[in-house]
Formats: structure tokens, C-alpha cells, sequence
């Protein structure tokens, strides 16, 4: 059997070449997503069909050699499941209809969840087969307080000023709307993994800018949850947890959620992650996604210097965060290539 470095990673190890992949690697950065994006009509229409999702999950595999492929979705598939109006505006992004209160959050319902969430399954199930042996497939989910202040706000951007007036306001009305989104969550990864998925990843978004109390009792609380139930349910397969901009707390987050796995942000300085975090977790990360739209040696010089700063623990190289649509896709291809060629002799 081939060794797929990513899982290998996860368990601990270390590699002179650590093996790679991109947040956000299918995107509008690639003329052939673009094709495919086209031709679906809107965005939940491609992501709801799985021969189209399939094929823009394996773009980037197929041009970049990356280890990873990242199932093809969004964080916003659990509330629309859930029966939330969903809908992604050219120039926008999402746009929810907001629920704003208990009456609201009253007309959420488990029922539809595994027959909206089945064409996703699909697509992991032809993703698996088509994969090249020696690269792991990564299903995900938002975290449940990301998921919420978008489902509160009904769009992004407000710095989460919608999910903290209803959070400081009525706590408990606002636990019960991440115990929802904690249930949906468990069911929505067990199908990802039962599926195919080999590696899941949180993507806690929006982590920043909260005060202690409410990063631990509505980040860190259910995520601790959510990690414990799938790992009972599902133990063999490793979470990796992205508490962006998270800056003190992170410590916290990795010790206290059961992640196995960090992924950092850009913003994070590496030897303090290195101190925070325990002894041998894996991380991954942290190469600012605008040295990617800068290119050139400037992006080889920093990306060696994150290769070099985290050549002591189990390594997943990676950006802080995802791939901006207007990134040159001779620089991701210019990356990529250095990442192969990658060997560090100090191992």
C-alpha cells in the first residue's frame, strides 16, 4: 500500500519534504474552474452536483500534485440543510435569511439534512475512486460559531456584531442555536467520512476578536463537543482544527478541543505556536496567501522560512487562509513546484 504523506504526518511524522496542500486550491484562480463554475449556472448548483464537484475537487490535483484534495463544498451547506435560505451573489458572497431569534431558529429542522447533504456524499464517494493513490481526501465543516454568526447576520462582514448581541443578550437561546448546528455538524462529517473522507478540517473562521469567556463557551465548548462525539463515533480518522486568528487563545483551543492537528493562520507568529502548542502536534500552515499574488522569490523566501521554523514538529504546509480569486496561476504553479523540490537536509 502507498503511503499518503498527509495522514502520515498526522500521526506524528516528520518528512525532509513535508507534504502539501492549498485552502481554497479550487477556485476562481483556475481558467478550468471557471469552465466548470459556468456551466453549473450558480454555485449551490455546482456544488450540489456531484459529476461537477467531482471534477473541480480534482483540478487542482491533477495541475498542482498536491497531497491533499479538499472536497469541493462550503461551511454554508449545514444551514442550508438545515432549512435556512441560502443563496451566493455574484459580488456578494452569501447571503442568508437571517435568523434572528428563537421564533426563527424554531423553523430549523434536522428531517432534510441527509437528503440535501446526499449529492455531497456522492461527490466524496467519485472523488475517492479517482484520487491517485498517494493523496488524502479532506472533508470539512465551519465551526459552529463561524456557521452561526453567518446564519445571524445573514451575510459576513459585520465582525460578528449580529451572533454577539444575540449571544451576550440571551446565551441560552443562542447555546440552543450551536447545539443544533453541533448535531447537523456530527451527521454531516460521519456521512463525509463514511463516505470517503479520510482527514476532516474545522474551519473556525471567524475566531478573532472575541473576549475569553465567549471564545470558551462558544468556541471552544462545542468544538470540544463536536471532536469528542466524532471521535467515538469515527476514531480512526484525525480532525485538524483552524481557529483563525485565534492569537493567546490558541494554546487553549488545540489542548482543550481534542483536535489532533492545528492549522495556522498567517498572522501567527510560529514560535509562539511552537510554545502554546503541545510537543508533538502536527500543524499546518501559514504562507500569507498574498505572497502568492506577489509571487517571485519574495514568496520562495517566505515560504522557506515557514518549511525552516516548523521543521521540528510534524509539518502540513499550507496557506493561512484560502487562495484569493485573483491570484496569478503561474505563481500557485511556481509554489507548487518549489514545494516538490523541497528537501531539508537538517532532518
Amino acid at each position: 500500500m502507498i503511503e499518503k504523506p498527509i495522514l502520515s504526518v498526522l500521526k506524528g511524522e516528520r518528512h525532509t519534504r513535508p507534504p502539501f496542500w492549498f485552502m481554497r486550491q479550487a477556485g476562481r484562480y483556475l481558467a478550468e474552474y471557471r469552465a466548470v463554475r459556468a456551466k453549473a449556472g450558480s454555485f449551490l448548483d455546482l456544488v450540489y452536483n456531484p459529476d461537477l464537484a467531482t471534477e473541480v475537487t480534482l483540478q487542482p490535483v491533477h495541475r498542482l500534485k498536491t497531497d491533499g484534495a479538499i472536497l469541493f463544498s462550503d461551511i454554508l451547506i449545514v444551514p442550508h440543510a438545515l432549512g435556512q435560505d441560502v443563496a451566493f451573489k455574484q459580488g456578494e458572497g452569501p447571503v442568508l435569511d437571517p435568523i434572528t431569534s428563537r421564533a426563527d431558529f424554531a423553523k430549523l429542522s434536522l428531517d432534510a439534512l441527509d437528503e440535501r447533504a446526499a449529492p455531497v456524499y456522492q461527490t466524496v464517494r467519485q472523488v475517492l475512486v479517482a484520487l491517485p493513490p498517494s493523496v488524502t481526501l479532506i472533508g470539512f465543516c465551519g465551526g459552529l460559531w463561524t456557521v452561526a454568526s453567518y446564519m445571524v447576520a445573514g451575510r459576513g462582514g459585520d465582525e460578528q456584531a449580529a451572533a454577539k448581541a444575540w449571544a451576550y443578550h440571551d446565551p441560552e437561546g443562542f447555546d440552543q442555536l450551536l447545539a443544533l448546528l453541533e448535531e447537523a455538524s456530527f451527521h454531516y462529517l460521519v456521512g463525509q467520512i463514511d463516505a470517503g473522507a479520510e482527514v476532516i478540517q474545522i474551519f473556525e473562521s471567524w475566531a478573532g476578536n472575541l473576549p475569553e469567556p465567549v471564545f470558551e463557551r462558544f468556541v471552544i465548548a462545542p468544538t470540544q463537543r463536536l471532536v469528542a462525539r466524532l471521535k467515538a463515533a469515527r476514531p480512526t480518522i484525525p480532525i485538524i482544527g483552524f481557529p483563525r486568528a485565534a492569537g493567546p487563545y490558541l494554546g487553549d483551543y488545540a489542548q482543550k478541543t481534542g483536535v489532533d492537528a492545528i492549522s495556522l493562520d498567517s498572522g501567527m507568529k510560529l514560535s509562539y505556536a511552537d510554545q502554546c502548542l503541545p510537543a508533538k502536534m502536527a500543524v499546518q500552515g501559514n504562507l500569507d496567501p498574498q505572497y502568492v499574488v506577489a509571487g517571485g522569490d519574495l514568496m520562495e523566501i517566505e515560504t522557506a522560512r515557514i518549511l525552516k521554523a516548523l521543521r521540528g514538529r510534524p509539518h502540513i504546509f499550507n496557506l493561512g487562509h484560502g487562495f484569493v480569486p485573483h491570484t496569478p496561476v503561474a505563481h500557485v504553479e511556481r509554489l507548487a513546484a518549489f514545494l516538490h523540490e523541497w528537501h531539508d537536509q537538517s532532518q
